[in-house]
């Protein structure tokens, strides 16, 4: 037996209403990295008051984290021009960081080209990086403010001596760690030093050059209270010793703060920079790439 067809459906006849879409889960903002870690430092810092105020520690040795607030408070409400907020010395420090970190990664980076261009050079400067490397820059630092005085330079000097290895080193691993076949296939193509340095070496070690310029920035911050701790006119780490010398634990507790954010902020800059330029590489590999580093 044939099976019976459906009528045809009438023109007067209102088509079936489609169906209404699934409403979509809300996210969870907590399942945010972001806000874990936000949570994370709450509960440290909450853990950190109540600490302090449970076994009664003296404020000299380590202030609660109330104090570290309201000194951070009270350094930030003074004017730009207040030699005792942290406007003035926080400007001062932040133009050292970043003279010395541009000029130190700077020449880093162009005596790493150099030398990746001709091995006999690095085979003849491998043992006297390996000496000055070697050296504690804060045993120099002394010396340096000697000879360069109280001023911005001596700061700038110890910034560099402390950002320059780091990226002459990865920067030199990193046009090592070129694929020799691509540098086989621009040479099958008649392609010059210049042109091979561009499209394969160059690229190639980005990733690396980004990790020396990540690790420069925070010996950059440690370079410039290094050097102000030695000797100089102004500066968070001139802040840090009058506050030392006043006993005003909770005061030098939140120029640390001020500084760690100075680092946060510059290494965010680095990052984001780095997205820009590594664009053609997954996130994950050039994650990944900085942290073999």
């Amino acid at each position: 037996m044939l099976a019976k067809s459906d009528p045809p459906a009438l023109s007067g006849d209102r088509a079936p209403a489609p169906a209404k879409p699934k409403p979509r889960r809300r996210a969870n903002p907590l399942a945010s990295t972001r806000v874990q870690s936000i949570l994370l430092l709450v509960a440290l810092l909450g853990s950190w008051e109540g600490a302090v105020r449970l076994f009664k520690v003296p404020q000299h040795l380590v202030p609660p984290v109330s104090d570290i607030a309201v000194a951070l408070w009270r350094g930030l409400a003074t004017g730009p021009l207040a030699k005792d907020g942290f406007w003035y010395h926080g400007g001062v420090t932040v133009a050292e960081i970043l003279l010395g970190f541009l000029i130190g990664s700077g020449v880093g980076l162009a005596i790493g080209i150099v030398v990746s261009q001709m091995p006999r050079v690095e085979a003849l400067l491998e043992p006297y990086v390996a000496a000055l490397q070697s050296v504690p820059k804060v045993a120099v630092a002394p010396i340096i403010v000697v000879w360069l005085g109280f001023g911005i330079g001596s700061k700038v000097m110890i910034i560099c001596l402390l950002t320059f290895f780091p990226v002459l080193v990865t920067s030199i691993a990193g046009f090592k760690a070129v694929d020799p076949d691509r540098i086989d296939l621009l040479r099958s193509l008649s392609a010059t030093q210049w042109q091979i340095f561009r499209k394969a070496k160059f690229p190639s070690a980005l990733p690396y050059i980004f990790a020396g310029l990540n690790m420069a920035a925070a010996f950059s911050v440690v370079g410039a209270v290094v050097g102000e701790f030695v000797g100089a006119q102004a500066g968070l780490g001139v802040l840090i010793l009058q506050m030392e010398a006043q006993a005003d634990t909770g005061g030098s507790f939140a120029v640390c703060v001020v500084l760690s954010v100075i680092g946060i902020v510059l290494s965010d800059l680095l990052r984001r920079i780095q997205r820009r330029v590594l664009h053609w590489m997954p996130a994950d590999a050039s994650r990944q790439r900085t942290v073999n580093v």
